[in-house]
């Protein structure tokens, strides 16, 4: 039992923090960080990511253009850039070092105490992936939400609202955080014996032999 949960958290783990690994990736490079609509040209939307703008009209298409300077941007959309960028590297990281980690997985089979370690660092760093996701996406909601209320402007003056990579984002921190827990569930459940278990076998047959040879010294 304590051998298919800890195959079982695996897995699951892995396959979380991998698809929380690609939201994360898609939320740092996706234009929808904002959404702006023009009541008085409903066919004209504005959108904003991390990188650049874009105007959508139904007759023209999307139009995107990039932000000129870095230092020219918000406080939030410079630490953003950033924090994504740290969290798409821990998050690939983990992923390499909890791979090598899994039972399923040939390599090291009698280094368990290695591959132990590899889980719990992998975990830590889907953890730290998730974190540094969840706070520019949440960082970028606040000051929307600030924005959008904020009784200084007039309310003829359209108000930024929540993008759709804003929602990706937050997923994308969920997935990886569970993604570390459950890989660290499975590494601190009982160890998994070797796969096939030809290594225990050759083992045994080992010691029976050196145990033949002692009987048979002694009789001599």
């Amino acid at each position: 039992m304590a051998l298919v949960f800890r195959t079982v958290a695996q897995l699951a783990g892995i396959s979380l923090s991998l698809l929380g690994w690609v939201l994360s990736c898609l939320t740092n490079y996706l234009p929808h960080w904002k959404n702006l609509n023009l009541e008085l040209n409903e066919m004209e939307n504005w959108t904003m990511g991390l990188w650049q703008t874009c105007v959508i009209q139904e007759e023209v298409g999307t139009q995107c253009k990039d932000f000129d300077s870095f230092l020219a941007l918000p406080a939030e959309l410079r630490i953003s850039r950033i924090l994504m960028f740290l969290s798409n590297g821990l998050g690939f990281l983990g992923l390499l070092l909890s791979g090598f980690g899994l039972d399923c997985l040939k390599i090291g089979e009698r280094q368990q105490d290695l591959k132990k370690r590899l889980l719990i660092l992998g975990g830590v760093l889907f953890w730290m992936s998730g974190i540094t996701a969840l706070v520019p996406v949440s960082w970028v909601a606040y000051t929307t939400v600030q924005e959008f209320w904020d009784e200084a402007v007039p309310e003829i003056v359209p108000r930024w609202e929540f993008g759709e990579a804003l929602f990706v984002g937050w997923f994308a921190g969920l997935f990886l955080v569970l993604g570390g827990c459950l890989l660290h569930c499975a590494a601190c459940s009982s160890r998994a014996p070797l796969a096939s278990g030809h290594y225990a076998v050759a083992e045994t047959q080992e010691h029976c032999q050196k145990l033949e040879m002692k009987s048979t010294n002694l009789k001599i």
